[in-house]
Parts: structure tokens; C-alpha cells; sequence
């Protein structure tokens, strides 16, 4: 008999944003059999939405990027549960490895030169991010700013660029395509729209339809997602069906599966996780793009130990203090691109620590952390900061079920001539069949990185199917 929407099998892997839209899309569609296998014993994935201090923390995606063509503001602009950070960090203080704070108007100086210094336009199309930043930003220096002394200007330059490194999640920033500047879109608008007291959870929420109040946790999806529950095998059958096998013995039969695992476990597992085996084109995306590490570290005081008129500091480090630095065990913290106030957690300060040195940094003891920690705040402020009462961290690299924290497009994927559009593509069967379809943050052409690129990568999949199936939409 012909499959229709109402009996057709759908297997989701992965309870992420991505994973959750595809099926809150198909349930709406008529389609009845549908379920998710997730391998974290929670839902979410990268949202992560854990209590702490006097609310929540988001230990994964923490913002709403921006407004215009952001389908996640477009989901909830109308109900009262986004809020703007507008300027409360432009007091953020630049502070030397001396112990010297950059007066705030030479620094928004240098600030406004390097963003103006960064890629944009069609043009360039070649080369790497970094080495493009830096040629426009000491031409800029040269003419805008000839007086400021060349070592500020440097370690300026340094930090800058660490700090964009951890936007993009990328080691560094010669790393990464100077197309991916380019071809990925910035929704206009604050692009640090918070959550309140509820974190990113709340978004979930509303995406399978728990009321706010609700005690609820899946809503629509109730008893469709199955927690803890690995998946090691995927194969592509006939006759035009897909069988999965779990790490726990269990196996299932799917006439379609929408795969939303991250890139860092498909660059790890893709080899043996599929049968038959990828076709050329997604094994080069797959090798192609990155999954960068971005870690965060909460700490929470008694209160603010930030004095006022500090919301946060940067890091600007002289040349022999890096040095020095990179002798010792507290190495890591050469990767703290920034520690500041969060909104919502008045005793709370956040840091975040990216690339090898975030990767390290995961570990490392608690206390070797937190020592580490202590060190650069003593090194780099005159005033003391407490240790704190409690403290949590991310790991997002050494989970498994992860490998890392958000995608970008390498220059090595230019070199290879792929991209996020190959990892989209579906795999068929050998008659023809949709049986796998790819979503997932890292599969979004032009919103890689963020929730709202996961969540229209996952409406994009159940779209296909959707289409797919549009004859028989009537019987479903």
C-alpha cells in the first residue's frame, strides 16, 4: 500500500532546536508516526537551561541574534519574553596585563577601526578573515589614528580578534573563510535580545506548545522523544526503508530519518555511523567546515565584587606577559576572551574561554579552574575580586554527543568547494527513496551558528517531506 502522511514512520535524531522543529512541523502536517531519539537524557542540545544564582543560566545559546529575518524573533516579538540588552556593556573596560585601563574614548576608538576593518561587501571573496582584519585595520590606524602607540594598537588588534574568533567559534581567525563574513546573514537589530529569568528554555517551550505555567516538558512531543538512546547505526534499505540500531541493543524501522546530530559527531562517527557509506560530496562537507569550541564560565558571588561603572574588561595582553603566561599551568586563560556582568544575575560574572585553550580548560579540576581564574584577575585588576560561592562551567567539546559548540566555514572548505549546502542535500536510497534527510545549525546556508539557523534547517527538512507526500496529504 502507498504510504501517506498518517502512516508514513519518521525518525528524528536529535531533541535539539533543530530535531524539535521537524517534528512540531510534521505533527502539525497530519503526519502520526513520528518520534525523536535523543542521547543526552535531556532535550535541547545546545540549549542548554540549567538553574543557578537567582534564576537560570544558559549554559548553550544564551541570545536572540537579532530581528529582522530571525525566525526565532518572529516566533515571539509579539509576546513580552524578549528583552534588549542595547548598550549595557559599551562601558566594558580594555584593561592591560599592567593593570593600565585604555581611557574609554581611545578605546571605543580602536574598537569602531576594527569593526570597520572587518570584511564586508562582495568583495573580497578569497583569503582568511584574520589576514584581511589585519591589512584594513593598520591601514586605518595609519590614517585615522597615526599618534596611538603601536604595541596599544597590537594587543588591541590581538584581543579584537579573539574576541571574534569566539563570536564565530572559531581557534582563530585565519582560520576561517573571509566568505563566511560575507555569506552569513547579520539579522539587524540588538543582537543580544535576552530571555529574562526564563533562558532559552522558554523558546523551547513555545516551539512544542507548553504554556508557560504548564508543568509540562514536552507538550506536543509528549511521549514521542526517547531520552538516552544512542544511535550507532544508520543504514539505508530496501525496500525503500531506513533501519536504526542504538547503542542499547534497540532497533528501529523508519521509512524516513531526519538526522540533526552535530558536525563535530558526524566528522567523528560519520564513517561508521552510516551504511551504506556517504556519498562523496557530504563526506566533503563533513571534513570541510568546523565545529568550533566556545565554553562558559559562571561564578557566582555574594554580590557584584565589580565596583561601580564596571560592567566587565577585556584582556589586552603585553607581549612578555603572553609569554610568561605560556610557561606556566594557568596557560589556558590566554583563551578568556572577556569576563562581565550577565543581565538578570546581579551577583554573577560570566567568562568565556574559546578554541585549545577552551578545549583544555574542560580538563581541568574545578579548582585548577578556578585558580586559574583568580590569577588573571589578580594580574589584571587593582581591586579584588573574592573567590566565588558557587561556580559552573560548559564542556562543550568532551561531550560525545557534541564535539564542540557552533559551526563556521574554514578556509579549508573554500579550498575543498563545499559548504552548508552539501550537508543539507538528502541521501536516497538505491531506488530512488528520501531516506535521509540532514538538519542541524551547521547545514543553515546563510544562519550557520545560531538557534534560528537550526530551527528553519529543521522546518526546511520537514518541508521536504511535507512536499514530499503532498498527493496524498487528503487521505491523511
Amino acid at each position: 500500500m502507498e504510504k501517506c502522511r498518517a502512516s508514513s514512520r519518521i525518525v528524528i535524531i536529535g531533541a535539539g532546536v533543530s530535531g524539535i522543529a521537524a517534528a512540531t512541523r510534521l505533527l502539525q502536517n497530519n503526519f502520526h508516526n513520528v518520534q525523536i531519539l535523543e542521547a543526552e537524557n535531556r532535550i535541547g542540545g545546545r540549549i542548554n537551561t540549567v538553574y543557578f544564582g537567582d534564576n537560570v543560566i544558559d549554559l548553550g545559546a544564551q541570545w536572540c541574534h537579532g530581528k529582522q529575518q530571525n525566525c526565532v524573533y518572529d516566533m515571539v516579538k509579539d509576546m513580552g519574553i524578549l528583552h534588549e540588552t542595547g548598550d549595557y556593556y559599551s562601558p566594558i573596560k580594555r584593561v592591560r596585563s599592567n593593570k593600565e585601563v585604555i581611557p574609554h574614548e581611545l578605546a571605543t576608538k580602536i574598537h569602531d577601526i576594527a569593526v570597520k576593518s572587518m570584511p564586508s561587501g562582495p568583495h573580497p571573496v578569497v583569503g582568511s578573515f584574520g589576514t584581511h582584519l589585519a591589512q584594513a585595520y593598520w591601514r586605518r590606524i595609519e590614517s585615522e589614528l597615526p599618534e596611538l602607540d603601536r604595541t596599544v594598537a597590537s594587543e588591541s588588534l590581538n584581543t579584537f580578534a579573539k574576541h571574534e574568533s569566539s563570536i564565530i567559534g572559531a581557534d582563530n581567525l585565519f582560520e576561517v573563510s573571509v566568505r563566511e563574513h560575507i555569506e552569513y546573514h547579520e539579522c539587524d537589530g540588538d543582537k543580544l535580545l535576552h530571555w529574562g529569568t526564563k533562558g532559552y528554555r522558554r523558546f523551547l517551550r513555545l516551539l512544542m506548545h507548553v504554556s508557560e505555567d504548564s508543568p509540562e516538558e514536552l507538550g506536543l512531543l509528549e511521549g514521542r522523544v526517547q531520552l538516552a538512546k544512542k544511535v550507532t547505526k544508520i543504514e539505508l534499505a530496501c525496500p525503500r526503508k531506513v533501519i536504526l540500531r542504538c547503542e542499547d541493543g534497540d532497533y528501529f524501522e523508519a521509512d524516513h530519518v531526519i538526522c540533526t546530530v552535530s558536525l563535530g559527531v558526524l566528522q567523528e562517527q560519520h564513517e561508521k555511523l552510516f551504511t551504506p557509506p556517504l556519498p562523496a560530496a557530504k563526506v566533503n562537507a563533513i571534513r570541510g567546515l568546523t565545529l568550533g569550541t566556545v565554553n562558559k564560565l559562571y561564578l557566582e558571588y555574594g554580590k557584584q565584587p565589580l565596583p561601580d561603572g564596571w560592567v566587565g574588561f577585556f584582556c589586552l595582553w603585553l607581549e612578555q606577559d603572553l609569554t610568561e603566561l605560556r610557561k606556566t599551568e594557568h596557560s589556558w586563560v590566554e583563551g578568556i576572551t572577556g569576563v562581565h556582568m550577565i543581565t538578570c544575575q546581579p551577583r554573577m560574572l560570566m567568562a568565556w574561554v574559546n578554541g585549545p585553550h577552551g578545549r583544555h580548560m574542560e580538563n581541568l579540576s574545578d579548582e585548577k579552574v578556578l585558580e586559574g581564574l583568580q590569577w588573571l584577575f589578580r594580574k589584571f585588576l587593582t581591586f579584588e575580586i573574592p573567590p566565588p560561592q558557587r561556580f559552573v562551567r560548559s564542556k562543550w567539546f568532551s561531550n560525545p554527543n557534541f564535539r564542540g559548540s557552533w559551526s563556521h566555514r574554514p578556509t579549508k572548505a573554500d579550498e575543498r568547494k563545499t559548504g552548508p549546502w552539501d550537508l543539507e542535500s538528502p541521501v536516497l536510497g538505491e531506488d530512488g527513496h528520501l531516506g535521509l534527510l540532514f538538519a542541524g545549525e551547521a547545514s543553515s546556508r546563510n544562519y550557520f551558528s545560531t538557534v534560528h539557523g537550526a530551527l528553519e534547517a529543521g522546518y526546511r527538512e520537514a518541508d521536504r517531506l511535507i512536499g514530499h507526500y503532498t498527493s496524498c496529504s487528503a487521505k491523511a
